[in-house]
């Protein structure tokens, strides 16, 4: 089969899967062409899936990864369906797939660095600084849009600025993104010293509230009241991971980061520019970062510079372990990266169904980490004996 054909058939898979999803969750189906946020959401979806699905390189490795995933899923939502009847109420599925959304464009920047062989801690912090500036500038009178590309461009020079570090200075990336951790947390806390959000910003420039108001639909789903009318940032991660898919499985620069990840001085012979494929892997990395704590602010309304963000590089490298990334680099799939950022989301929404008290979910995240972190150990040791 073609490629093209292919890649039709996937297409049209993936539209009869998303029209059933769409029927069964109540959500309108006007008429073509598109003309509203739901026919643009509804086609987002549809592409996106098959992209995913296109991309996928069935190997045995990957195979096994996403299996595990899946099933810790199936026991996971299983669990959540019987724990309460109104577990899968359209408000509740609408409000972990957006959690899943947000947790996952954070993911997919995380991943790529571990990929290459990095480490980024400073992430949360990062979404942290980027919510709470968003919300400052507008609060000082840049537009809605001009205060998102600032923020985005702050997100490049922070990635910049770790990738350098790491790659011309040679210092670990542990150990410069454990400072940046600190440092952009304390940078957060210098630009406003307290709450910022969407309500403060319409109040002190009512003209941007049209602006903000569609801007919130459009990339988070909520309408102005605050209701979630539909999971976006479902939508926007995974458009986000199609992308990053057709990068990794479809292109040289999906090749150079396998290759780095798997044995950088082999890269590096090959005649591979290491440090540049990893610099850019951390601009990549704090710019998806930066995009999510816009997603943040928008989502919640609010954002406080002294924990907006926080805790996130701990769930975003669980869910890239817990999808198929190695600790050790040279390993991703795109798809196992969008399970992966679900489990948290169950776990949390679960969490709350049991009536199990929110001072749990630490452990219960350090545990699920050192698990998948012994799962892929145990992997690549009976890989290595099955060679044998």
């Amino acid at each position: 089969m073609s490629g093209k054909l292919k890649l039709g058939s996937f297409f049209a898979g993936s539209t009869a899967v998303v029209l059933a999803l769409w029927i069964a969750l109540g959500l309108p189906l006007n008429a073509l062409p598109l003309g509203n946020r739901h026919q643009l959401w509804f086609a987002a979806l549809a592409v996106s899936l098959a992209l995913l699905a296109f991309t996928l390189e069935l190997t045995r490795r990957n195979l096994v990864r996403l299996v595990g995933v899946s099933a810790l899923l199936i026991l996971l939502i299983s669990t959540l369906a019987a724990s309460a009847e109104s577990a899968f109420g359209r408000s509740n599925v609408f409000e972990i797939l957006s959690r899943q959304g947000a947790l996952g464009v954070i993911t997919i920047g995380a991943a790529l660095i571990i990929l290459t062989g990095g480490i980024d801690l400073s992430i949360g912090s990062v979404v942290g600084l980027a919510a709470v500036a968003f919300g400052t500038l507008m609060e000082m009178g840049v537009t809605p849009f001009a205060s998102l590309l600032l923020v985005i461009a702050l997100g490049m020079a922070v990635g910049l600025t770790n990738g350098l570090l790491v790659t011309r200075l040679r210092l670990q990336a542990f150990l410069v993104t454990l400072c940046g951790m600190f440092v952009f947390r304390g940078f957060a806390r210098e630009i406003n010293n307290r709450q910022t959000g969407l309500v403060i910003a319409k109040e002190a420039h009512p003209e941007f509230a049209e602006s903000i108001n569609d801007m919130r639909a459009l990339l988070v789903g909520k309408a102005e009241n605050g209701a979630l009318e539909f999971p976006a940032m479902l939508v926007v991660m995974l458009l986000i991971a199609a992308a990053v898919a057709v990068v990794l499985h479809k292109s040289a620069y999906g090749r150079y980061w396998f290759a780095i990840g798997y044995n950088d001085q082999a890269a590096r012979y090959a005649g591979i520019g290491v440090e540049r494929q990893r610099l850019a892997v951390f601009v990549l990395g704090s710019t998806l970062a930066a995009f999510a704590g816009v997603l943040l602010l928008l989502f919640t309304g609010t954002a406080d510079p002294t924990n907006a963000g926080g805790s996130l590089e701990l769930y975003a490298i669980t869910a890239a372990v817990l999808g198929g990334v190695s600790l050790k680099g040279g390993e991703c799939t795109a798809i196992g990266l969008v399970l992966g950022a679900l489990v948290q989301p169950v776990i949390n929404n679960l969490m709350t169904f049991l009536e199990i008290r929110p001072s749990a979910e630490p452990w219960v995240i350090g545990l699920i980490l050192l698990s998948g972190t012994i799962a892929d150990e145990l992997i690549r040791r009976f890989r290595r004996t099955g060679r044998g």
